[in-house]
């Protein structure tokens, strides 16, 4: 997992290749975001009554971090999937944005 912190946003990215956006579950706890998902791929092949292959794969993992509390607008949070990595961004709030320098004037 990867997060980086730009003056406007916290931008995470996950590495789940293979995966589909609905193996995926988000949920926000007053300012604790979780990821989390389970994946099972079950594939059977019968002749009569023996099998001749049965393969089972399943894989789960869950993450949980903290936000910073009053700093992201938990509202704004966008998710999306795409090429096996799950991405979020966190909008920071307008208030927690970092300012540019600015030069003050000698009077």
């Amino acid at each position: 997992m990867n997060i980086k912190e730009t003056a406007e946003n916290f931008e995470v990215e996950m590495a789940a290749p293979g995966m589909k956006k609905e193996d995926f579950r988000l949920e926000l706890d007053g300012n604790t975001l979780t990821i989390a998902s389970e994946w099972k791929n079950e594939n059977e092949v019968k002749e009569g009554e023996r099998y001749t292959r049965r393969e089972f794969s399943y894989q789960s993992f869950q993450r949980s971090f903290t936000l910073p509390k009053n700093v992201v607008d938990v509202d704004q949070i966008i998710a999306r999937y795409e090429n096996g990595v799950l991405r979020l961004l966190i909008p920071k709030k307008e208030e927690a944005r970092q300012k540019p320098p600015r030069t003050i004037e000698i009077k």
